[in-house]
């Protein structure tokens, strides 16, 4: 049965920082019920070991670096548009998805969630409205 694409990721990303193993994030793993045929079309899975997920203490430069190198991956992957949506329907809390770092994906969601209060307000009940 495959894994996330990430999974074994997180695996080679421990053996590429020995000693630092602990830093790993474990991200949440989706139901096998849940796991589309996406993951099995993934880039990541078939190599970047390493670029998805920091190591501990890993300085600013040298992530902003990691991070544009996953990206690069993400975007000749014919399932970025899945893997991002996953990331942010479980929301994955670490880690380069779908072509977003954690930070980006944050944004995203609270943009999502903000949208989503604008729309839950009352039609006319807005300032246009009321001017109209």
């Amino acid at each position: 049965m495959p894994h996330p694409p990430h999974q074994s990721l997180q695996v080679a990303a421990v053996q590429s920082f020995p000693g630092r193993a602990a830093a790993v994030p474990q991200p949440r793993v989706p139901a096998r019920a849940e796991d589309g045929p996406w993951h099995a079309e993934a880039v990541c899975r078939r190599d970047e070991a390493g670029l998805f997920f920091a190591p501990s203490k890993e300085p600013t430069a040298a992530r902003l670096s990691r991070e544009e190198a996953a990206k690069r991956v993400c975007a000749r992957c014919p399932v970025m548009v899945a893997c991002r949506e996953h990331a942010l329907l479980q929301p994955e809390p670490y880690g380069v998805w779908g072509g977003l770092t954690a930070a980006e994906r944050r944004v995203v969601l609270a943009r999502m969630r903000r949208r989503a209060a604008e729309l839950r307000q009352a039609p006319g009940a807005g300032p246009i409205a009321a001017a109209g």
